[in-house]
């Protein structure tokens, strides 16, 4: 073979190579995907949460995980509800905007999207479903303050189930309006314990644990995220085109911000206690996709010493607010593999947009 002869063969094969690399397969159709947030947490409040469980996390039975980076559009810094924002809606927005966009336009959330499409659709969280992560889900409001605001924009949707704390924003408005009334002439069935939530077997429900926000795991909330997220779980299921559900751990936040490090560890082992019964569920069911994230890091949170064998850790705290570090993602399931990487947390949408194989507009 002639010199010139290997290096049109070998040019020929470096093309390929490249065209092969360039045109991926597109991620397999997830058919349920329930997105996971434990609000606040970073990589530490992670390893705080692995050495209490004395060394192991269901968490680690992902099989991908990347890191997206977290600013808002006016600040180096989020906050939840441009965080969560980002999440729902592929795009970024101010620090407080609810499900809106930098000019206060509303924007589809995948939630919605998903409504539209037929599918089933649920929040479990443990703070006022009113909060600001799980209301950029389903509210398009200027300000996250404005919960009576975001408990109306609940009636503007068929969510399937909904399981949180928020009960005054409902029910003792400044407007007189019940909205519990108004959920039940919806055919919502109210429940106002963890037992009563557990009596639900099929249709529609609004659950409301607490008056505001929920208490803590260690003041009696106890296993109410797990329980919940397995009636929720359930509910959803029954919609064979498939569902979308967020859970959020949201109060390894407030530990954060109170620079508490055991309410840190108590709920990542509460959170993770609930992600291996949604990992126990897609590997059984198949065809979920599970991702595992936060909006943002809070307290500036390092681990200087602890012990696997007696669960304990020290921790020291930069600041009693959020941090501006990238955040893990865990992917398992159907399309887990586009989650590994650095991207921006908007990219968490399009991929789950890609999963769920819906039409971008």
């Amino acid at each position: 073979m002639s010199t010139r002869s290997k290096y049109v063969l070998l040019f020929s094969f470096c093309l390929l190579v490249s065209v092969g690399q360039s045109q991926k397969p597109k991620p397999k159709r997830a058919k349920n995907i329930i997105l996971m947030i434990g609000d606040g947490m970073g990589t530490a409040q992670i390893y705080a949460g692995l050495t209490a469980n004395k060394g192991k996390l269901h968490l680690e039975r992902c099989t991908y995980s990347g890191f997206h980076k977290n600013q808002s559009a006016d600040h180096y810094i989020t906050d939840s509800a441009a965080g969560a924002t980002a999440f729902a809606c592929g795009q970024k927005t101010y620090n407080g905007a609810i499900g809106v966009d930098a000019n206060h336009q509303p924007i589809a959330s995948i939630l919605e999207i998903a409504e539209k499409n037929g599918l089933a659709t649920g929040m479990v969280v443990t703070c006022s479903s009113t909060h600001a992560t799980p209301a950029s889900f389903i509210a398009h409001q200027a300000s996250r303050s404005l919960d009576e605001d975001i408990a109306l924009d609940f009636m503007k949707t068929d969510i399937d189930v909904f399981i949180g704390g928020g009960r005054k924003f409902f029910e003792k408005r400044k407007d007189g309006k019940n909205l519990i009334d108004s959920l039940r002439a919806k055919h919502y069935q109210i429940a106002n314990s963890i037992a009563e939530v557990q009596k639900v077997k099929t249709g529609k429900l609004a659950a409301f644990l607490a008056e505001e926000q929920q208490a803590k795991f260690s003041e009696g909330r106890g296993d109410e995220l797990v329980k919940s997220t397995e009636v929720a779980l359930q509910l959803l299921q029954q919609n064979k085109k498939g569902m979308f559900m967020l859970i959020e751990g949201s109060q390894i936040d407030w530990g954060g911000h109170a620079n508490d490090t055991q309410y840190i560890m108590d709920e990542m082992v509460d959170f993770d206690n609930t992600i291996g019964k949604v990992l126990d569920f897609a590997a059984k069911d198949g065809n979920t996709l599970v991702i595992i994230t936060a909006d943002h890091e809070t307290g500036g949170f390092s681990l200087v010493d602890g012990d696997m064998k007696t669960g304990k850790v020290e921790g020291k705290f930069t600041t009693t607010h959020h941090t501006g570090v990238m955040i893990p993602v865990f992917a398992f399931g159907p399309g887990a593999e586009q989650f590994s990487g650095i991207y921006d947390n908007t990219a968490i949408f399009d991929k789950m947009m890609q999963s769920f194989q819906f039409k971008v507009k």
